[in-house]
């Protein structure tokens, strides 16, 4: 295990321009995950993907933050599987996902990382905000949710927090916005609600006319002092 944290240590004293890396990170009493690298740097951004999504929707994403001077770490959870249609699928169980990201968090901590955020969409948002409410103070310092009301305790929240759905999100149970706001309302401060025009859920927003926008106040967000 100190081997592996060692290597990873010194790949992200490495240039930042250098193409991501797989990296297999350790999850307690589970095994390992999958993840890819991108950049170096003393901040570290987790990247956690939604429900119909894996690890490599995140690339260009990790791109800019990695360009924007950050280590960043998308990740697949335990529980992904393919579709026999060959479309991804995340089956984990709440409980599993959190611990991924948490498994994570900590990874990029122990390379020494000493500053380290975490984003998340739809079911990816959940996994951040239930793997924050587990973390120790100071672990994650910033989380994003995306089109995700942010786990199941906003009120065990830590650090700073924005939350970015479209208006229009909408999910078979109907809008999404009011869970979100209502999560929102719930959560401590420091906290920040954008509502962007549109439909879009979750990552799909990057693919929409708000994408811009939506990377605009990622990247401000994470980059504040």
């Amino acid at each position: 295990m100190k081997r592996v944290f060692i290597g990873l240590a010194l790949a992200l004293s490495s240039i930042a321009a250098l193409a991501q890396r797989p990296v297999t990170i350790p999850v307690e009493n589970a095994g390992q995950i999958r993840g890819d690298l991108y950049g170096s740097g003393s901040r570290g951004i987790v990247l956690a993907h939604g429900g119909r999504f894996n690890k490599d929707s995140w690339a260009p994403q990790a791109r800019a933050l990695a360009d924007a001077g950050f280590a960043v770490l998308t990740i697949n959870f335990r529980g992904d599987r393919l579709n026999p249609d060959g479309t991804p699928s995340a089956e984990g169980s709440d409980a599993d996902n959190a611990a991924d990201v948490l498994a994570a968090i900590r990874y990029l901590h122990h390379a020494g990382v000493k500053h380290v955020y975490a984003v998340g969409g739809s079911l990816g948002g959940d996994a951040v905000g239930n793997a924050d409410t587990l973390s120790s103070p100071g672990e994650i310092e910033r989380v994003i949710f995306l089109g995700s009301e942010g786990g199941d305790h906003p009120e065990q929240l830590k650090g700073r927090k924005l939350y970015i759905v479209a208006r229009d999100d909408t999910s078979g149970s109907g809008l999404r916005l009011p869970g979100i706001q209502d999560h929102f309302a719930r959560a401590p401060e420091p906290k920040k609600l954008i509502i962007v025009e549109g439909s879009a859920h979750a990552q799909y927003l990057f693919g929409s006319e708000q994408g811009p926008q939506v990377m605009h106040e990622i990247l401000g967000f994470v980059s504040a002092p």
